[in-house]
């Protein structure tokens, strides 16, 4: 027997409205216990709740007859006043009534076994909650209303094919099917490859989307790097002194620029130091430094390329900072900024810099972006069986089969979305095999 359940889908704490949400078998019989009867689905209504004598509230309620709800269940909504009271006696009274609180994700994993969502759905309703930029609402959201499972549909509806295709020569070689069926494939699974690669060579966009898009300052010592850090992030985050060596650690800042979440880090200068500590925190600098997406090298009129510049990436950009003191510094090969954190001068072109830059970067590709590693490492999966498959083709078309039939496992790991059924049900229709 399902449990029915029950969650508070508002935060905790004292507000206007508290909304509890219900699921499962049980939960006409529980709205008739708390006196919310003569519902129309769909339609709110306002009821006063009660149980075993006790009034627990005047509330709006829904209700949602299966399959039409979220979970695909019966379910309902009750719209209570906010005060916490409220909702205990109202949460106390469904346990007695049989349901029990839900697990974290519970609902959500019922309107996936219910088929209401597949799983790279469910994944996008965690990230729409999560969301803080308007970036990542936006992926979120396409992702939510299917863009990212339609691009796998795409691929497999390919792979189904040329399933179909070779699997009608092996299984079914008395039959009336073409001579060399399975080779046929070879332009279908050519396509399939092209279109995996190039989802796989996208999937960062998405998880920096996702996750922050990471900065880097990096330079000698008393470049300014701290002072930059402070201006960027408007408020005073890192220590700024005169001495040099005063960043030791990483320091980490979240913000949002141009719509994307960013994640900033000021670093240590990069120098050779006797000092244990200072060291360490150069051997941090370094090891951020190649993670990053992006790196600004900070450096000061007169500061020479020294260790930093064996850390800069063709797209990094050098900030050339105290330019009040209307000293140049010499431009070489990077695209150059010059800033004032003591006057400002400079300062929205940086960032104007960094917003085009993160366009250009997190958005404008042909496929839906890639949003978990989980996913950019099941279709790397498919992409190598694809790749091997095309290669087994023309030399033994039944280790293509195990091949593309590994592939689809992959791609079933991503949506849950595919099985031997499909692939029988591809091969009859297609071939009419036992007319």
């Amino acid at each position: 027997m399902i449990d029915t359940i029950f969650a508070l889908a508002t935060p905790p704490g004292r507000g206007a409205i508290a909304v509890l949400r219900l699921s499962g078998p049980g939960v006409e019989a529980a709205l008739t216990a708390l006196g919310a009867t003569r519902l129309k689905p769909r339609m709110a209504s306002v009821r006063d709740l009660s149980h075993v004598g006790e009034h627990i509230d005047q509330a709006l309620v829904l209700r949602f007859a299966a399959p039409n709800s979220y979970t695909g269940e019966d379910a309902a909504e009750l719209h209570l006043h906010g005060g916490r009271a409220v909702v205990e006696a109202a949460s106390r009274a469904l346990i007695a009534l049989g349901l029990r609180p839900a697990d974290p994700g519970e609902f959500t994993r019922r309107a996936f076994q219910n088929g209401r969502m597949d799983l790279a759905q469910a994944e996008a309703v965690a990230d729409l909650i999560d969301a803080e930029t308007s970036a990542q609402a936006k992926q979120a959201l396409g992702q939510l209303d299917g863009k990212l499972s339609e691009t796998y549909a795409g691929f497999r509806r390919d792979l189904l094919h040329a399933l179909a295709l070779v699997e009608a020569e092996i299984d079914f070689p008395d039959e009336e099917v073409p001579d060399n069926l399975a080779r046929t494939a070879g332009p279908v699974l050519d396509r399939l490859g092209a279109d995996l690669r190039r989802a796989v060579d996208t999937g960062r966009r998405g998880e920096r989307v996702r996750d922050g898009y990471r900065i880097v300052l990096i330079g000698e010592t008393n470049a300014g790097k701290s002072s930059l850090f402070n201006a960027l992030v408007a408020r005073e985050a890192a220590i700024v002194t005169p001495i040099a060596g005063t960043t030791r650690d990483v320091l980490d800042a979240n913000l949002v620029i141009g719509g994307y979440a960013v994640t900033l880090s000021d670093t240590a200068g990069l120098r050779d130091s006797d000092d244990p500590v200072e060291a360490e925190g150069v051997r941090r600098a370094r090891l951020r430094a190649e993670q990053a997406d992006l790196r600004l090298w900070v450096r000061a009129p007169g500061d020479p390329a020294g260790v930093a510049a064996a850390y800069v990436e063709d797209g990094d950009l050098v900030v050339a900072t105290k330019s009040d003191l209307g000293v140049s510094l010499a431009r070489g090969g990077h695209e150059t900024l010059a800033v004032s954190t003591t006057t400002g001068d400079g300062l929205a072109e940086v960032r104007d810099w960094i917003a085009a830059r993160l366009a250009k970067d997190l958005s404008g590709a042909d496929f839906p972006a890639v949003t978990q590693e989980r996913h950019r490492l099941r279709l790397l999966e498919a992409l190598e069986s694809v790749d091997a498959a095309r290669k087994a083709l023309d030399v033994a078309p039944e280790m293509a089969g195990d091949d593309l039939r590994r592939a689809a496992d992959a791609l079933a790991r991503v949506t849950g979305a595919i099985g031997v059924e499909d692939i029988l049900g591809e091969v009859f229709s297609t071939f009419c095999i036992g007319k």
